[in-house]
């Protein structure tokens, strides 16, 4: 056979290998699109129209936090900042505002599922656009992706721009590696890593509960993503402040304080600890004095883990737990803000895979069979039966456990609105179903494990410098 038939039948294999992975991400696309519809619920933009319209009624000069949606009680909720982001789609029809969000809002899912899963493939020998393409629409199916889109919210945007700095941080620890070598001033400086703590530093500016990653960055000492988040969010409130000095004196002076806006504290959606401990109570109002205890303890546990897991060098896990965290002592977390349990599913999926090639490698180390039980030995030391088949299967069950709770969402079954129908209607069943959620975020705050070495920033960061030293003495 001459050489251009060999091409021809190694590319006839690419192609059918190619189109075989495009039609298993169409399914996967495809099931993701039944199971919103047999486990979301209907979707019509109802927040989007809120913020359309709030827009639209400012921009015809009205002031902003006077705005009440038709037919509700809810107003605009976020600083100036947001709003003048948001600004620009009073240009065009409220659909059109939700789609053109929707669409972005999936390409920066895609974005971050492709630099989480970037170190995890390259190490298994994965094609990234394929995981990537199977991973996108899984993750919209979950609670929080499908309800972001089908209300026009802005938490995937956020968890976004919050990753980009975790990427940052990585690209930072690498120093001295081939980034340094990257063409042109700019792109030196974007895979410097320099910038880290912008995105965060633009999500406080939107919403409060990021500024825990400051709190994060803070005491892990560093210090210079710290100062850029900080200084982000100061410069763009103070920007506020100069281009629509009324909006933001009537936000930070009385708006921001008033709770009552977003909802009661046990309406179902509410899965922070807060709604948990108002609906266990079967109350509108948290206890307040038993919350902030919990919360708390919940605060130091989840930092303290975050911590830990950045030293064992697993910055990713670092960023889930406080994501995690936040979302747990945050007065109001509805459903929809519980984007975080998609890299705490990534997690445990690589730690089960990481203990399975783990103990695979010891498996292939061991010495030649014995009389015992025919069983190898690893320094003298045998092996149980099941050794290493179900090594990783409690992470692994975990993973999949994790996402069949946030894909099935059992909240919605049994919500109850107080005065009308109490929280135990259901019986405790029905209660814990209606807090499923709040109580597997705490559980992960808990016990969601790191992988040690797994994103090395701490250590990559400290002996990259030693090494750079040693390379130019």
């Amino acid at each position: 056979m001459d050489r251009l038939a060999l091409v021809r039948r190694a590319t006839r294999g690419i192609d059918r290998r190619t189109a075989v992975r495009a039609g298993v991400i169409a399914t996967v696309a495809y099931a993701a699109w039944l199971a919103i519809g047999a486990f979301g619920r209907p979707y019509n933009f109802f927040d989007m129209k809120i913020y359309h319209g709030a827009v639209v009624w400012w921009a015809n000069g009205n002031e902003l936090y006077e705005f009440i949606a038709p037919s509700t009680t809810l107003g605009f909720t976020y600083p100036p900042f947001g709003a003048l982001v948001m600004l620009p789609m009073a240009l065009v029809p409220v659909d059109v505002a939700g789609w053109l969000n929707a669409l972005a809002s999936i390409g920066a899912l895609a974005l971050v599922l492709a630099g989480l899963l970037r170190p995890i493939v390259d190490r298994l020998g994965w094609p990234l656009w394929y995981t990537v393409g199977i991973a996108t629409p899984m993750a919209i199916a979950l609670e929080p992706g499908r309800e972001t889109l089908g209300y026009g919210q802005v938490n995937l945007l956020l968890f976004a721009l919050i990753m980009a700095d975790l990427i940052g941080l990585r690209w930072r620890a690498r120093r001295g590696t081939r980034f340094d070598d990257a063409a042109g001033p700019l792109r030196r400086f974007v895979f410097s890593g320099a910038w880290a703590g912008v995105g965060i530093g633009l999500a406080t500016a939107v919403k409060l509960t990021p500024a825990l990653f400051v709190v994060y960055l803070v005491i892990t000492r560093q210090w210079r993503a710290a100062a850029t988040a900080v200084g982000t969010t100061i410069g763009v409130t103070l920007a506020g402040f100069a281009l629509v000095g009324t909006e933001s004196r009537a936000y930070f002076g009385g708006v921001l304080w008033q709770t009552e806006r977003v909802g009661a504290a046990d309406m179902t959606p509410n899965q922070s600890l807060a709604g948990l401990l108002a609906r266990l109570y079967d109350s509108i109002e948290t206890p307040g004095l038993l919350w902030l205890s919990f919360s708390v303890l919940v605060l130091a546990l989840g930092l303290s883990r975050a911590v830990s897991a950045r030293a064992d060098g697993d910055e990713l896990t670092a960023f889930t737990l406080v994501g995690l965290t936040a979302n747990v002592v945050s007065p109001i977390s509805w459903s929809h803000h519980l984007v975080w349990v998609i890299p705490a599913i990534v997690v445990l999926a690589d730690a089960a895979l990481r203990r399975r090639e783990a103990s695979r490698g010891v498996a292939q180390r061991t010495g030649p069979a014995s009389s015992y039980g025919g069983l190898p030995g690893v320094n003298g030391l045998r092996p149980p039966i099941w050794y290493p088949t179900l090594t990783g299967l409690r992470h692994g069950a975990a993973a999949v456990g994790l996402y069949l709770l946030f894909l099935i969402s059992p909240i919605w079954p049994y919500e109850h609105q107080l005065p009308e129908v109490s929280h135990y209607q259901d019986g405790l069943f029905g209660a814990l179903m209606e807090n499923s959620l709040a109580v597997a975020l705490i559980v992960l705050v808990a016990a969601l494990p790191w992988r040690p070495g797994a994103e090395p920033a701490f250590y990559a960061d400290r002996f990259g410098r030693a090494a750079n030293a040693v390379r130019g003495s």
